[in-house]
Formats: C-alpha cells, sequence, structure tokens
C-alpha cells in the first residue's frame, strides 16, 4: 500500500518491450539500480511493465546500450494530472470553486431535527427554537445551544429536559416529556405525601391543593398535595381598593375531598461508606468442575458416577438432593444426592491507595444507585477519605450523593391526619419552610 501511494506521488509509466531483448534490457536495468515492476504479457512478442518518472532518463541509455527500443504506453501519478490540470484552467477553477462554495454551505443549519417528542407537536418547538435564533439557513457559529436548551424549556410547556446538538450542517433537538402519573379513576380522597426527606424543587399540581412551594425542605410522610380543596375566599377576588360588602354572613361551602395528583421532585441527599484493604486475599472460580451422583441409603453412601476423593485442592460445592417419598406414614431412608465441585483458585491482589480508594468509591456509588428510584438523576457527588491518626493497610471512603427525583407517593386520606391546611372550613398554613 505505501509502495503504491509512493509511486503515484512520484508517478510512473507503462512500457512496453520486445521479447527478443527482454531479458538482457532487464538484467542491465537490474545493475543499474532501476526498479521495474507490474511485468505482463502484451501479446504480439511485447511485454509490459511498470518504472518510475524518475527512472526513465536512466532506462533510455539502458536501451541504447542493449539496442533495445521500448515505447511508453501509459502515463500514471501526480505529476501527469497536475500537468494535465494546468491544461485545464477552468476545470481547475471550477473544481476549486465548488471546494468553497461546498465548505461555505457547510457553515449553516440546514437540517433541525426533533427526536423525543410524543404529545408535543413538532412546529411548537420549531418556533421556539426560532425565538432563540436556531432555523434553517442560520449560520452555525450564531447558535447558542445552551440559549435555545432554555427558551425551548421554558416556551414549550410538558419538557422536562431539552438537550440540543450540531454535528455537521444538521441540529438535533432532543426532548424528554414529563411523564404524568397515570390517572386511576378512583373517587376515594388520598393525599401526595413524601416517601423521604429532601428539598423540593419542582411541584405540579394536577389536583388537590399544594401544601409545600419550591425551596420547601420537607420529611417523609409529610403531606405535599393534599386531598383537602377549601371554598375559594370572596377577599381574593377583590380589586386593590375595593372594600367587602357588608353583606349578611351566609353559610361557607363545604370543603371538597378529592384524590389528589401531581408531580412532586425534590433534591434528596444519600451516604455511603465504603472499605477497601490494599491487600486483597479471597478465591476465584477456575471455571473447572466435576460432578458426583450417588445414593445414599442410610449412613452409606454408594457411587454411581464421580470421584470418590475431589481431585481439587481448593473448590465450592453445590449440593442438591432428591428423596423418596413417604409410602403410609413409612419414610423410607434412600435419597439421590448429585454434588458439583467447582474448583477455585486462592489469589493475592495488591492494590496501591489510588486504586484501592477508587474501587471502594465505585463500589459505595454503585450501592447509593441501587437505592436511588427509576428515573432519579445524580446532580452531584462528593468523594471524601476517612483518615486515621494511625497507619493502616485499609482505604476508607464516604460518597456523598446529591439527587433530583420524584418523591410523592398516594396516600389514602385521613381527616384529623393533619397536613391538610384546613381547620373549620377554613384555610390553614400553606407549608413548611
Amino acid at each position: 500500500m505505501l509502495f503504491k501511494l509512493l509511486a503515484y506521488l512520484g508517478g510512473f509509466v507503462t512500457i512496453a518491450v520486445s521479447e527478443d531483448c527482454l531479458e538482457k534490457f532487464l538484467n542491465m536495468a537490474s545493475t543499474r539500480g532501476i526498479y521495474l515492476w507490474g511485468i505482463a504479457n502484451a501479446g504480439r512478442n511485447r511485454v509490459e511493465l511498470k518504472v518510475r518518472l524518475s527512472s526513465v532518463q536512466p532506462l533510455r541509455h539502458v536501451a541504447r546500450m542493449t539496442r533495445c527500443r521500448f515505447q511508453i504506453v501509459e502515463r500514471a501519478g501526480l505529476p501527469f494530472f497536475v500537468g494535465r490540470m494546468k491544461r485545464r484552467k477552468a476545470l481547475l477553477g471550477g473544481a476549486l470553486f465548488f471546494v468553497v462554495v461546498l465548505y461555505i454551505l457547510s457553515s449553516f443549519v440546514w437540517f433541525v431535527d426533533v427526536t423525543g417528542n410524543r404529545s408535543i407537536a413538532r412546529e411548537q418547538v420549531c418556533k421556539a427554537a426560532r425565538q432563540a435564533g436556531l432555523y434553517r439557513g442560520v449560520p452555525k457559529w450564531s447558535v447558542d445551544t445552551a440559549k435555545v436548551e432554555e427558551t425551548v424549556l421554558r416556551q414549550v410547556p410538558g419538557l422536562s429536559w431539552v438537550g440540543v446538538y450540531v454535528d455537521g450542517t444538521r441540529v438535533r433537538i432532543k426532548l424528554v416529556e414529563k411523564v404524568l402519573p397515570p390517572d386511576t379513576g378512583q373517587e376515594k380522597p388520598a393525599d401526595v405525601v413524601a416517601v423521604k426527606d429532601g428539598l423540593i424543587k419542582e411541584i405540579l399540581v394536577l389536583n388537590g391543593q399544594p401544601r409545600v412551594s419550591e425551596g420547601d425542605t420537607v420529611t417523609a410522610g409529610q403531606v405535599l398535595i393534599s386531598a383537602a380543596v377549601p371554598p375559594p375566599d370572596p377577599e381574593e377576588n377583590l380589586e386593590p381598593g375595593e372594600e367587602p360588602s357588608e353583606e349578611p354572613e351566609q353559610t361557607p361551602e363545604p370543603v371538597k375531598y378529592v384524590h389528589a395528583r401531581g408531580i412532586v421532585r425534590a433534591r434528596v441527599w444519600y451516604e455511603d461508606y465504603k472499605e477497601m484493604p490494599l491487600v486483597e486475599r479471597g478465591v476465584r472460580s477456575t471455571g473447572r468442575e466435576i460432578t458426583k451422583l450417588c445414593m445414599k441409603i442410610g449412613g452409606k453412601e454408594i457411587i454411581f458416577m464421580g470421584p470418590r476423593q475431589i481431585p481439587y485442592e481448593h473448590f465450592e460445592a453445590q449440593t442438591n438432593g432428591k428423596r423418596l417419598p413417604a409410602w403410609r406414614n413409612i419414610s423410607i431412608p434412600v435419597e439421590f444426592i448429585t454434588v458439583k465441585y467447582h474448583e477455585a483458585k486462592p489469589y493475592v491482589h495488591r492494590y496501591s491507595k489510588a486504586q484501592a480508594r477508587r474501587l471502594a468509591s465505585e463500589r459505595a456509588l454503585a450501592d447509593i444507585r441501587s437505592r436511588m428510584p427509576a428515573g432519579a438523576r445524580i446532580l452531584k457527588k462528593q468523594v471524601q477519605v476517612v483518615e486515621t491518626n494511625e497507619p493502616e493497610d485499609i482505604v476508607r471512603v464516604k460518597v456523598l450523593v446529591e439527587a433530583l427525583e420524584e418523591i410523592g407517593k398516594e396516600r389514602p386520606h385521613v381527616a384529623d391526619r393533619g397536613g391538610s391546611g384546613i381547620v373549620d372550613g377554613k384555610r390553614g398554613s400553606q407549608g413548611n419552610n
């Protein structure tokens, strides 16, 4: 491959030589250090072969000394291509113009793709993106992806995440829609309560009375969206400066109890502690195993298949036994036993402190992920090394993770549970800060 590339860059020609003087011609060219390749029969008592362009002139001297004439039948390589292009200036100018135009056109956005939208119309997303400066024909360097993401997320309702990626002349807008809790159709009053402690980041009330707002700290079991919806306060509908009417007091409307529904996302913190020794000892399976099948009658064992002595120095045994069923309340002391012996090999692995710290933090993070619900997103993680006063061959690590997750869970409403904010048919406090 390299030889072909070098031959193309330097240029080469294909020549035709008569077979009558071919032997003397090749021998003398070889002694002069002229490299010939691609020798093939061309018919009519002629042979074709290839030679570098720089070796054509020395090859003419060889032809005169051997009285063997050759004819150039083909020219190839970069020098000949450049020579042809010099004679075709219009073609060269057109090719250069095409490359420049292609480069300029590739600096603009010509395609805008929207993916991930199920219930949201593509035109709605493109309209919001246009307001942020993203549309067909706009220069790529003028597209602010962060601004487009923020504008689309703010103007298009029902989105929880937006990502904008520039890929050549194509811009991809990836969306993640909010997943609303299913409508169970239950008419029984129910509250939405917190399943764990956290700091409220986002709340979307679909039905019910909100009891917390963004920025509130909540504890597990606290009511987030109450099933008790109080009647509207007449004073809230008064215009500025308008005084309430002095009509006779009417009977207050009763409190309405509904099946509360909504989405409540909060910042939740996790902590995990792991230890990792600098010298780890254990056993691992080698993949080799052997099976023993036997029958046990009382205290006697009869082996049908497998060795009497285990051929492995270290092994793990897996036993599976089946007894004969009892007959007329008489227990038959016969049991068929299958034992699989898996060979194990002891190992000793030594880690540096950096390796042990990394492995311990990975295991702690894996445990934290297993405790997080589906859909949770990690916002921040911090790894702390727990130091002791005495030197030891073990690394202790504490991992702190801040995550954003859904903490709301429906729970049947109880009138005197508290947290509904309704006292004697009136509004109470609006949450805890």
